[in-house]
């Protein structure tokens, strides 16, 4: 937005130069990009937030001077009061206008002017208008411009005489209607653009550009001034089909003042009759914006509060005030605002704090830092969810961060999809951004899938981040997700090693895991299908999976096995105990025993380490699997295992006859409870 130092003057007493109305502005939120001083005049290149299409003006930018500055705000002059005509014949001129649809156009407004004088502008019009990017036509059309810079309000001027039948209709297009318009581009047009129509032809794009073939020229004498009001939105779609961006759909698409269109009119008429002559031969109008009164309550208790100022009552009125609100007393420390109809983005009390803010000066409040109370829940989530990052890392993981949204069709082609459906995406940018991901796998599968075809030999990815379920309420959960695949490859004293992922690398990592964090309770339960299940404390937490054919397939994966794991951390947080206490290192060496025996398939490994813990006594320090194996040796139906046993003592250096007895009672408890063959 341009506006120029005299103009704002027209408006506003200003008693500062150039340069520090420049710095107000910018401090005060209206952002000054550019001051350039041309003739006797400066221009200021203004970037406006979208927000605020009332400072689209000049009157709007010299009523947030005047709050700044305290100069006294001037008003333009204009016809005391619109002549109404019913739309039938007067002085041999009439006007018909219909609204097909009053939410495309809540208010159309079209005044008469007949005997104008169409000729060149005044220099002052025209040094104006080219001071703020606008060339000019003819006195007519620039006055129109002119008085959409001074008001934010659109105008547009038909030539009368060229309107079919008087008439002028609001309506949609015709599917490939076609319109000349001013530009000398001939459009094609489709239902979605909104037109101004005689009784026999779309004579302009509506809140867009006008047609060739009504514009004003050189032998004009009457004309039909068009003030409106058009839907935000169908201007914005309008202009894109069209390509066409103007000073008029650049305000319309942002929301123009319900009740500047009269008063525009009113302005442009008195210009009209100054400048080229015209007479006013009355105004019809359609429609009203039926805008409801919007008040807001502000307590100045809670606005000093916010601020970190002492603000009054007084003090607060008078800035509002001096912004365009109205504003009365309604109880002690509590004021209440009557928001003007050019300010559409103040609703709540904070609105009217920000404006206050502004125009006190951010520079006067001063710096503190806020009292904030730390959640000791949150920094302790932050802590479990940093030891996990550090210790996945740590053992040859990388982390990946995939897309909260997915496909449906992602979901469904690789198998993936949850028993509720996702949850969907009102409003998607594209087909793969549809819905919210129910859990990591798809994500990770993808990211896998795209590192095996970089010939990545060996794969392993973790990833936390939020999974969300559908349900009678939405619930967002954080998850853990773990993605093995390839072969991994290492020397050892025998050579280069091939180490294939596989749901025992997993389960190994998820033990590190519960390990790090002092979990105990936890259970892996074998189902069918490749799948094994995760309990904590008889809950389950989460699952590992092999991905079948139907999901390497939708991933493009060939020739290789993937291993996913997904746990849910809610549970993990409240068992979790991630203090850390100072344990002295072992001054005396411990014994190891091993135990080798048969074992029935549907028993679980997990339940004979926790019974033989439970019952080796208080000598026996840690049980962990040091063989397994199947083949012709051990029959069907039956797995070889062999459990290492680790004893010790912090006491002394432990005997032979000491751990035998443990290691005995052990042995014999195994063969009773799981009825297993020893060998």
């Amino acid at each position: 937005m341009k506006t120029t130092y005299q103009w704002l003057k027209d408006f506003v007493e200003i008693k500062i130069p150039p340069e520090e109305l420049a710095d107000k502005l910018t401090m005060a939120g209206l952002e000054v990009v550019f001051l350039e001083k041309k003739g006797d005049d400066f221009v200021f290149e203004i970037e406006i937030t979208s927000n605020r299409p009332d400072w689209l003006s000049v009157s709007g930018i010299a009523r947030e001077v005047a709050a700044i500055t305290g100069g006294k705000l001037k008003n333009a002059p204009v016809f005391s009061a619109p002549r109404k005509i019913p739309g039938r014949k007067i002085a041999g001129l009439s006007i018909e206008v219909g609204i097909e649809d009053k939410k495309d156009c809540p208010i159309y407004l079209a005044r008469i002017l007949r005997n104008v004088k169409v000729g060149p502008s005044p220099e002052w019009i025209k040094k104006r208008l080219e001071l703020v990017g606008c060339r000019s036509i003819n006195n007519v059309v620039d006055i129109t411009n002119y008085v959409l810079f001074e008001s934010g309000e659109p105008l547009h001027a038909f030539d009368l005489d060229k309107l079919a039948s008087g008439k002028i209709t609001v309506r949609r297009a015709k599917d490939k209607e076609k319109l000349l318009t001013i530009d000398g581009a001939e459009n094609s047009l489709l239902p979605e653009n909104l037109v101004i129509a005689d009784s026999n032809r779309a004579v302009a794009v509506a809140g867009v550009m006008g047609g060739k073939e009504s514009e004003v020229d050189f032998g004009t004498k009457h004309i039909l001034l068009e003030a409106a009001l058009f839907n935000p939105v169908i201007i914005r779609r309008s202009r894109q089909l069209l390509g066409k961006t103007t000073e008029a759909s650049y305000r319309f698409e942002r929301g123009v003042d319900p009740e500047a269109p009269e008063r525009a009119s009113r302005r442009a008429a008195q210009l009209l009759k100054d400048l080229c002559g015209a007479e006013d031969a009355g105004m019809a109008a359609r429609g009203s914006a039926g805008r409801k009164t919007v008040t807001v309550d502000l307590d100045t208790g809670y606005l000093s509060r916010i601020l970190g100022v002492c603000l009054g009552c007084a003090q607060a009125k008078k800035i509002l005030l001096g912004l365009g609100f109205k504003v009365k007393l309604k109880a002690k420390n509590v004021l209440r605002v009557e928001v003007p109809s050019f300010r559409q983005d103040v609703k709540q009390p904070v609105d009217l704090i920000e404006e206050i803010a502004r125009i006190y000066g951010y520079e006067k409040i001063p710096n503190s830092l806020p009292l904030i109370t730390p959640d000791p829940d949150t920094g302790s989530r932050r802590e479990i969810i940093s030891e996990i990052k550090n210790l996945l890392v740590g053992l040859g993981l990388s982390e990946a961060i995939t897309y909260s949204l997915v496909d449906r069709k992602g979901l469904k082609d690789a198998g993936l999809e949850s028993e509720t459906a996702p949850l969907s995406v009102m409003n998607p940018l594209s087909r793969e951004q549809e819905v919210l991901r129910p859990g990591l796998a798809l994500g990770l599968g993808r990211a896998v899938s795209f590192n095996l075809k970089q010939k990545q030999e060996y794969v392993p990815l973790f990833e936390i981040a939020n999974v969300f379920k559908s349900g009678k309420e939405p619930e967002e959960k954080l998850a853990l997700g773990i993605a093995l695949s390839g072969t991994k490859s290492f020397f050892s004293g025998e050579g280069r090693v091939h180490d294939p992922a596989s749901f025992l690398h997993l389960k190994g990592i998820l033990e590190a895991v519960f390990s790090k964090l002092k979990l105990t309770g936890y259970e892996f339960v074998n189902l069918p299908a490749g799948r094994v299940e995760i309990f904590l404390h008889k809950n389950k937490i989460g699952s590992m999976l092999e991905l079948g054919r139907q999901a390497l397939d939708a991933l493009e994966i060939k020739n290789h096995k993937v291993f996913i794991c997904e746990l849910f951390l809610e549970k993990v947080f409240s068992c979790a105990l991630p203090d850390k206490k100072f344990i002295s290192l072992p001054k005396y060496p411990g014994i190891t025993r091993d135990i080798s025996f048969v074992l029935k398939e549907e028993v679980s490994v997990e339940s004979v380490i926790a019974s033989i813990k439970e019952n080796g006594g208080s000598l026996l320090r840690e049980v962990k699997v040091a063989d397994y194996y199947r083949g012709k040796q051990i029959p069907a139906g039956f797995r070889g295992l062999t459990l290492s046993c680790f004893y010790a003592s912090a006491e002394r250096t432990l005997t032979e006859k000491e751990i035998q007895p443990s290691h005995d009672l052990a042995c014999e408890f195994l063969s009773r409870r799981f009825e297993v063959k020893l060998r």
